[in-house]
């Protein structure tokens, strides 16, 4: 079963994209949305950690998102709302990180 997993809290304040990044399976994919998209701040820890998790087409970051945050990004696939939609759609269960 394939799962989206999906983060909004920034990555410097707790362990959630450590963890999800843990629990990761191979068909799943991770969209960062909120201040979750800090984690994609050049030479970062959370960067490094998403780097290293090699998720190739696997990551998205919802682009409303990394263009309020001023954010820039040559990791994940930016994504609007209609493609999260579609990604929700797509992955057998969204798994929220609350």
């Amino acid at each position: 079963m394939t799962t989206l997993h999906v983060i909004a809290h920034s990555p410097f304040g707790d362990d959630r994209l450590a963890s999800c990044l843990r629990l990761l399976g191979a068909d799943d994919a991770l969209l960062l949305c909120g201040d979750a998209v800090y984690a994609l701040h050049a030479g970062s820890e959370p960067q490094q950690l998403l780097q290293a998790a090699a998720l190739d087409q696997r990551l998205f970051a919802l682009d409303e998102d990394l263009h309020a945050r001023a954010v820039a990004n040559d990791l994940a696939t930016p994504v609007d709302y209609a493609a999260f939609v579609e990604l929700s759609l797509h992955y057998d269960k969204v798994n929220s990180w609350l």
